[in-house]
């Protein structure tokens, strides 16, 4: 009875609401509200994960596989409003929701077997410092719950990069060139990896970090974001 009198009581305090609609969220609500959660631009790509408008884009970058986003990005839209949240807001529980959500979708359509290992690509150790948590990794770690498949650190990233945002095509593949090896004690021989990230613009971050498990040994590396689309 106590417990229930104190959940109440700091539930009056401090509301839990819904970070789009800013109404008050039930108990079976752990971030998201349900009229949200039904209203996310899913993008579907997982339907045709081998041939859709983003293996298409990395075409020639690297050996492309499956290819994959939950939400389609657009500006002014929810997803953006979401990533905005998540990287800058200090809502880490938002990638872990997305990330669980995904991870449904894709359990419902056979996915859970298909990877021995997920990755997120890495912040690094200095941006990660600053904002307190890697959003991928938590989108990662919600994926994780929801597949049943385990979350690895197999990357470092080795150096400072600037922001991706406002670059070329080209100027963004040149500025993650090398970027990333494999973690020190780790190994990605034979592994079937699900590689995670926030958002996929030209790709050239997740290719980048592709490669480097690739050239450890990996069998295959598919991808995966919260969302996909132009800016």
């Amino acid at each position: 009875m106590w417990l229930f009198f104190w959940k109440d009581f700091l539930d009056l305090i401090f509301p839990r609401n819904c970070p789009l609609c800013k109404q008050a969220l039930f108990d079976f609500e752990p971030c998201l509200c349900t009229v949200c959660q039904g209203t996310l631009p899913r993008a579907n790509f997982h339907l045709r994960p081998f041939d859709n408008e983003l293996t298409s884009k990395l075409q020639g970058l690297l050996p492309v596989h499956r290819v994959m986003a939950f939400l389609r990005f657009t500006k002014k839209g929810k997803s953006q409003a979401l990533l905005h949240l998540l990287k800058y807001k200090n809502k880490p529980e938002i990638g872990e929701e997305l990330g669980r959500l995904y991870g449904l979708s894709l359990s419902r359509q056979g996915f859970s077997g298909l990877w021995d290992v997920l990755v997120a690509v890495p912040l690094h150790p200095l941006k990660k410092a600053r904002r307190g948590y890697n959003q991928s990794e938590c989108f990662a770690r919600g994926l994780s719950q929801s597949l049943g498949i385990p979350y690895q650190e197999l990357l470092e990233r080795r150096r400072f990069t600037d922001t991706q945002t406002n670059k070329s095509r080209l100027e963004r593949l040149t500025n993650v060139e090398q970027v990333f090896v494999l973690a020190k004690g780790y190994h990605a021989s034979g592994l079937r990896v699900l590689l995670v990230d926030d958002i996929l613009t030209t790709g050239a971050t997740l290719c980048s970090a592709a490669q480097a498990l690739l050239e450890g040994g990996a069998k295959h590396v598919d991808l995966a974001t919260i969302a996909a689309g132009g800016h």
